[in-house]
Order: C-alpha cells, then structure tokens, then sequence
C-alpha cells in the first residue's frame, strides 16, 4: 500500500514538473508586426521637377508654347510663346516670298530652254537678264527657302528645349545654406630652372 502511494505521488510530481516546463506560446500582435515594418521603410523620393520636366516637353512636343503655359503663365513666359509664334510667322512669310522668286526665274529659265533658239519671249519681264544672272538667282532663293526650313527646325527645338528648362527651372531648390566666396590666392605653377614659380591668382569657393 504505501509503494502504491509512493509510486503515485512520483507520478503526479513527474507530470507537474513536465507541464511547467511546458513553453508558453504568446500571440503576437498583428498592429505591432506592421508597425515594426513600416519603420523599416524609408519613403521614396519623387522628382517632381523631372516629371513636369517631361510632362512640358511632350506638350511643346505637340503644341508649342503648350509645355511654358502649362508651367504657370506669366509675364516672361507668355513673351516666350509670343516670340515663338512671332518667329515662326516671319518664317512663314519669308518662305512664301523666297518660294514665289525661285519659281519665277525657275519659270523664266524653262522657258527660254524650250524655245528652240534659246533665246528669251519678247514679252518677258526678263529678257534683258542673261542666263547665268537667272540661274544665280534661282539658286539664291532656292538656298533662302532651305535656311527658312532649317530655321523652322531649329525654332522648334528651341521651343521644346526652353518647355523642358523652365519646368525644371521651376521646381529647382536652392538651399540657404549656399555660400558663394572669391578671396585672392596663390597659384604655384609649373617649375622653371628648378625653381616653383607663384603666381597671384583668385579663390572661388562654392559651398552647399
């Protein structure tokens, strides 16, 4: 009987010991887990000169002017757009009137070369103008047609480029911080006669 108990009480001490060291699993907390990651994410930086940058520049791309008053129009801005239009109107005109002389005496010349003696129509406005001075003309106003075009393409990219520029411009920052210094100095130069030589000079010294 009292092995019986004996045996007993070692197996109850037995699976008490057992339960106590059991591990306790504790729940985590979901908001807490978040938490700890979203501290570990650093917030991503956006250029918003670049994009608007881009954004201006397909707009001028398609319209131009478009790209410098969608960046804010104001007085500078809208006298770029007005120059822009200005040029492109002068262009325009100026390739009309070259267009117009070149197939004048383009005109003058093919007919002369179908006469069959070559010689000018007596009711020409030109039959006193050799034809050495009409082919120089010709090529004259055929070469101002060329500039104009080439001066269409050059406004344009103009256009597209001042669009980029000025939406970057825009959102550019400049920090308070920036200090602009000039101090006098001396240069050391190259050696001569086994001698350095030391010239004055001036320090720039930028600091951001």
């Amino acid at each position: 009987m009292n092995k019986f108990l004996l045996v007993s009480g070692l197996l109850f001490f037995m699976a008490l010991t057992v339960n106590a060291q059991e591990p306790v699993r504790t729940k985590r907390d979901s908001t807490t887990r978040k938490a700890r990651v979203d501290t570990l994410k650093e917030p991503a930086y956006v250029n918003v000169g670049r994009i608007e940058g881009r954004k201006a520049l397909f707009r001028s791309m398609i319209v131009p002017g478009l790209g410098q008053i969608q960046s804010g129009p104001n007085l500078y801005r809208l006298a770029k757009v007005a120059g822009i239009y200005t040029g492109a109107t002068l262009l325009t005109l100026s390739y009309i009137d070259n267009n117009k002389m070149y197939h004048v005496y383009y005109d003058e010349l093919k007919d002369r070369a179908d006469n069959v003696d070559g010689k000018p129509s007596e009711t020409s406005p030109y039959k006193s103008i050799s034809d050495a001075s009409l082919i120089t003309a010709r090529d004259t106003y055929r070469r101002n047609k060329e500039v104009v075009i080439f001066s269409y393409v050059g406004l344009y990219l103009l256009n597209i480029l001042d669009a980029y520029v000025d939406a970057r411009l825009k959102y550019w920052s400049v920090d308070e911080d920036l200090t602009f210094k000039v101090s006098p100095d001396l240069i050391q130069t190259n050696k001569m006669y086994g001698f350095n030589t030391i010239r004055p000079g001036v320090r720039i010294t930028l600091q951001f």
